[in-house]
């Protein structure tokens, strides 16, 4: 960097002139917000039945839909004992601290020093002593906008950084909600394994003692005890499953899983009904969305930024203080002294640095644009998605509701025909196993749809606090 002022021109309007002169040479930039197709309407909206007209909006309570007041309690702990939230809260106070050493850039520098120093020259064996105090100020002109461009660029990026903790609290309260539904599909399985246990223990001891009777051979035996085992096995690794996700749940609350205890119920939630927004709304509420429209804010400004190493820094300066040999004395007006003036500095040659760092700032521009795109379609297919899923679990489970009442009518038909001698154990075993298997089936369709429900209001309900100071 060199000084582009001669002694001549040392004076404040020779380079405020100067600096108005460079000013038009100035290029700022400007951010715009990608342009993104949005559609007029979801694509599979009309497959979902949506609530009531006057629920115009998803609150951002979301969860409390399911009208689950354990549920409730839980989500209300996430925000409070999650450490991966603790880390995203952390990161957002970094992001802040940035934003405020970026705006203090734009202000004065004080200063003040003070020293005393003992010397002598070649030609003189007597030592001197020189005191001195002085106070000094600078203060560079932003004339080009680099220190604003700079607080924009932090700002923006504060803005991603507490989108991205909305995110992560919306994250962590979805799989919430769907362990939770897990947690209580597993105690549902578990209750009609239990039940299943005691009914196959009752046929295992009828065949028994039709066997004693002579009625029927080993082989009913064998197979009544084959189907009682196996429920027996299913049962144990049913109760397994709720464990580790009742330790899931205690993790993802900040907790041990031994200082957690969540009671049984074996009761899953209705499904609530979801209002189907409009995809622009999305745009105004997700979170990760408006995190990654910050980050093209950001990335402009860091552009502007390195745009503005093009033009040179103005700073004004001054100092005043005193300077003597007598400690004593040295707060007088003979020892007092002052500067006072602007300076100007410019690199003329870098190799191309740069113009190098543009480049890279640009493509830097272009590269979260395209991010921003794509969070755009991937939160129109999260969207998609579960409408689907939703629906079509939906029509799932009305038509496994038939099937699960015929197998219990073959059942029971089962159970009677064999009383009566006229078919062999192995009926009633398929039969069973057939009952069985269908109820299981309906209590998976339930958590599967209220896991999709739970998604869908998730990626419609999330909200982006603005992070303005």
């Amino acid at each position: 960097m060199i000084s582009l002022f001669p002694p001549r021109l040392q004076g404040p309007a020779s380079a405020v002139c100067l600096a108005l002169l460079l000013t038009a040479c100035a290029t700022p930039t400007t951010y715009e917000k990608p342009a993104t197709a949005v559609p007029a309407a979801f694509k599979e909206s009309s497959l979902w039945k949506a609530a009531r007209a006057s629920a115009a909006d998803v609150p951002d309570n979301w969860w409390e839909l399911f009208k689950d007041p354990v549920l409730n309690d839980l989500q209300a702990g996430v925000k409070l004992g999650n450490e991966n939230l603790k880390a995203s809260a952390a990161q957002v106070q970094v992001a802040r601290a940035a934003l405020a050493s970026a705006r203090a850039g734009g202000s004065p520098v004080l200063g003040i020093s003070g020293g005393i120093t003992h010397g002598a020259s070649s030609g003189s064996a007597t030592p001197a002593t020189a005191n001195s105090l002085a106070a000094s100020a600078s203060w560079e002109l932003d004339l080009w906008g680099r220190v604003a461009t700079a607080s924009s660029g932090a700002q923006a990026r504060l803005e991603a950084s507490s989108a991205d903790l909305a995110a992560a609290r919306l994250s962590l309260q979805g799989v919430l909600a769907q362990t939770y539904f897990a947690l209580r599909s597993s105690e549902a399985q578990a209750d009609l394994l239990e039940r299943s246990v005691v009914a196959f223990q009752r046929s295992l001891e009828l065949t028994n003692n039709r066997y004693s009777a002579g009625i029927v051979s080993a082989a009913d035996v064998a197979q009544a005890t084959t189907q009682l085992r196996s429920t027996q096995a299913q049962l144990i690794e049913s109760k397994a499953s709720r464990a580790q996700l009742e330790h899931a749940i205690a993790t993802l609350l900040g907790k041990a899983p031994a200082d957690f205890d969540l009671q049984r119920t074996a009761l899953l939630p209705p499904v609530p009904g979801v209002p189907v927004q409009l995809p622009a709304q999305l745009l105004e509420r997700r979170p990760d969305i408006a995190a990654a429209s910050a980050r093209v804010a950001a990335a402009n400004a860091q552009a502007g930024v390195a745009q503005g190493a093009f033009f040179p820094a103005i700073t004004l300066s001054g100092s005043a203080g005193f300077r003597g040999a007598d400690l004593l004395n040295l707060i007088s007006l003979p020892n007092l002294f002052w500067s006072l003036g602007p300076s100007l500095a410019m690199g003329l040659f870098d190799g191309g640095a740069r113009q190098a760092g543009v480049d890279s700032a640009k493509a830097g521009v272009e590269q979260a644009a395209a991010s921003y795109r794509q969070t755009v379609l991937g939160a129109f297919q999260e969207v998609e998605d579960n409408l689907v899923a939703a629906a079509a679990l939906g029509e799932q489970i009305v038509l496994q509701a038939d099937a699960l009442k015929a197998a219990e009518r073959s059942l029971d038909i089962a159970n009677n025909q064999y009383q009566a001698g006229i078919v062999s154990y192995l009926n009633v075993v398929t039969a069973q196993a057939t009952a069985l298997s269908s109820e299981r089936t309906m209590l998976d369709l339930r958590n599967r749809r209220l896991v999709a429900t739970a998604q869908l209001l998730k990626n419609l309900g999330g909200r982006w606090e603005d992070a303005r100071p």
